[in-house]
């Protein structure tokens, strides 16, 4: 796809060829993701019919998760980030590989799959996240995370609905063997479009610890980690529960694909209109109004009878919601990102820092969602753990109000620490 044609169609946003390829890329990953990674969750719920073992399943990647991205922090400061973006493709490729030959022995290696899993979006995440810092400007930056949005919504539309054509129509598992073979085949092209990216190579010691502490002296960097944090809490269990859910009330993965299909439709229309009239100024105020109608939508889940027509008007309000939270709240992170101190050189650990924060809200959903329905029976105790851990990212907005880039309303309101002289601004984006 020509750069000159993406202009045409976007406006006038200056475009790089970079910029290009990674859409291109993320968009591969979305479609994968989306025909495969939510039936892998049925796919072992339908061998155990325990939420204990998706719960362990899930438990597995999450805490694999931030040691694969240290890890990876520390190969793309020292190689390439490029190559660990490669790197973190083929890891998911290979995860869908040992799916296809476990069969319907899978059940019996859930944390490995897991393991397996959080390693391959630890790599991929880490390089995608720092080549997006790197590749897009503060002018750019809510264009491409709402135009991959824009991707990730469409990917969402078809990949379920014809996953669930395909699971329906074939007989027993083969229609899973056939849709995890169609994101093994998507994942090789990703890798073989990440050869046409520019290489980013980079030298110099691996500062996590340095990074880590830095909240202690950046209150912008402080209240966006808490922010991610809360992030975490929200999606740890959410993230495999509705799916669930959605299959139970229905016993169809048709329904779960017909969700997709509607959920995803709505959300590539919000997508579409909050990339255009989304300004700057405005971020905090989407980022409250998002955060609280994602909130409200639980109440439509978690009482009364569980229906296929609850569960589709929930997924059609958060989609509707998380374009107005995530576009904004991702822009404003990488902001305070590259106004943090050394943002230039320390990038790879930002990036790092931040989604140590993200999975250990995740770890301490699954974990106290595995404590839940040990101890609760899973009928009362799943409806209220979601209303607690679901405030998640409504409690973002109460951190990144405090964000402030202004360096004359109070001392350590500004984004970065003064000890270096000289290297706050100069770093932020064009690196």
């Amino acid at each position: 796809m020509k750069v000159s044609f993406i202009k045409k169609v976007i406006g006038d946003i200056e475009v790089t060829r970079d910029l290009v390829l990674l859409l291109i890329i993320g968009g591969l990953y979305a479609l994968s993701v989306a025909l495969s990674n939510t039936f892998v969750n049925v796919y072992l719920w339908k061998q155990s019919g325990e939420f204990i073992d998706l719960a362990l399943y899930n438990l597995g990647s999450v805490v694999m998760q931030p040691i694969a991205f240290i890890f990876a922090g520390k190969v793309a400061k020292k190689i390439d980030r490029v190559i660990v973006l490669r790197a973190g493709v083929i890891t998911l490729a290979v995860f869908f590989t040992t799916v296809l030959l476990l069969g319907d022995r899978a059940n019996s290696y859930l944390i490995v799959l897991g393991i397996l899993l959080g390693m391959g979006f630890g790599f991929y995440w880490l390089a995608f996240n720092v080549l997006t810092f790197e590749i897009t400007e503060p002018e750019t930056r809510d264009f491409f995370n709402g135009f991959l949005g824009l991707l990730t919504s469409f990917a969402g539309m078809i990949g379920p609905i014809m996953s669930g054509i395909i699971i329906t129509k074939m007989n027993k598992f083969t229609g899973y063997t056939v849709i995890f073979t169609i994101s093994l085949i998507l994942f090789v092209i990703a890798v073989l479009m990440s050869f046409m990216l520019k290489r980013r190579s980079a030298e110099g010691r691996f500062f996590f610890k340095r990074i880590l502490a830095e909240r202690k002296k950046n209150r912008n960097w402080k209240q966006i980690l808490h922010a991610h944090f809360f992030q975490g809490l929200r999606e740890g269990t959410f993230m495999f529960v509705i799916v669930v859910w959605v299959y139970i009330a229905t016993g169809s993965e048709l329904a779960i694909g017909t969700y997709g299909l509607v959920a995803s439709g709505v959300q590539f229309l919000a997508y579409y209109v909050v990339t255009r009239v989304i300004k700057s100024t405005r971020r905090k105020r989407f980022i409250f109004i998002g955060g609280t109608i994602l909130y409200l939508a639980i109440f439509i889940i978690v009482f009364g009878e569980l229906t296929f027509t609850k569960l589709i008007t929930y997924g059609v309000i958060i989609s509707m919601a998380y374009p107005l939270l995530l576009v904004p709240y991702v822009s404003l992170t990488y902001d305070v990102i590259g106004k943090g101190w050394k943002a230039a050189e320390m990038r790879v650990e930002y990036i790092v820092v931040r989604e140590l924060f993200l999975n250990t809200g995740r770890i301490v959903s699954v974990l106290t969602f595995i404590a839940t329905v040990t101890f609760f029976s899973e009928e009362r105790g799943i409806p209220i753990l979601l209303l607690i851990l679901g405030a998640g990212h409504a409690v973002i907005y109460f951190f990144i109000r405090k964000v402030d880039f202004n360096p004359n309303k109070g001392g350590d309101n500004y984004a970065f620490s003064r000890q270096d002289k000289g290297e706050g601004d100069s770093g932020s984006t064009t690196v």
